[in-house]
């Protein structure tokens, strides 16, 4: 090849614009299905136990000040809000998938262990007892459960075995944590776990 032709060749591969490597295909088929992923809500069994132990999908950690919640067309865990006031929660709190109560959301949990844990994770929770609580006008109680898989607090089988200070703190959190936000709720005395049991069977 003739060396003017030669020097045209090589400007015509430099200037050629380089593919881009194709996207691997199992990431892009990853990529594809994830709108149609597992839903916490829907999907997540509820465990072969329940309504005594049961799967629990955690929203907020303990000792948070944000208030996450699921969003209900994705099944990912939101941002809600940060409290308005001062206190924090004082336990891990989710909801129990595939269960549906009479305000159209999921079972409502407090689970009480000796750790925070991330958001969006499920654990084995064991209830112990329900709190009836109305919130503005509506009811929305919550049952009180331990993590089946703690070592501390899986031999709890009843909210009477809470040593006294623990139910205070748990009702008072729940009267104050919307007192800023001008938002009434009423906590009633806690139930024993059949109650608990009861509910969680009535929304399944």
């Amino acid at each position: 090849m003739a060396p003017a032709i030669e020097a045209v060749e090589k400007v015509k591969v430099a200037s050629t614009p380089v593919k881009p490597p194709v996207l691997n295909e199992r990431i892009l088929s990853s990529m594809t299905r994830r709108p149609g992923s597992a839903h916490s809500w829907h999907d997540l069994e509820i465990g072969p136990d329940a309504p005594t132990i049961f799967n629990c999908v955690i929203e907020i950690r303990r000792g948070s000040k944000v208030k996450y919640e699921l969003d209900k067309k994705t099944g990912l865990i939101m941002v809600d809000r940060v409290l308005y006031s001062s206190v924090v929660y004082p336990h891990n709190y989710g909801f129990i998938p595939r269960t549906l109560c009479d305000d159209s959301d999921p079972m409502d949990v407090l689970v009480i262990m000796q750790e925070p844990v991330v958001p969006g994770c499920f654990l084995r929770a064991k209830a112990i007892g329900l709190m009836p609580m109305i919130d503005q006008g509506e009811a929305d109680d919550k049952i009180i459960a331990v993590c089946a898989d703690d070592p501390e607090y899986k031999h709890f089988n009843d909210i009477k075995e809470l040593p006294p200070h623990r139910l205070a703190e748990i009702r008072r959190f729940f009267e104050d944590y919307k007192k800023n936000e001008n938002k009434e709720v009423a906590v009633n005395d806690f139930l024993p776990a059949t109650a608990a049991y009861e509910a969680i069977q009535h929304s399944m």
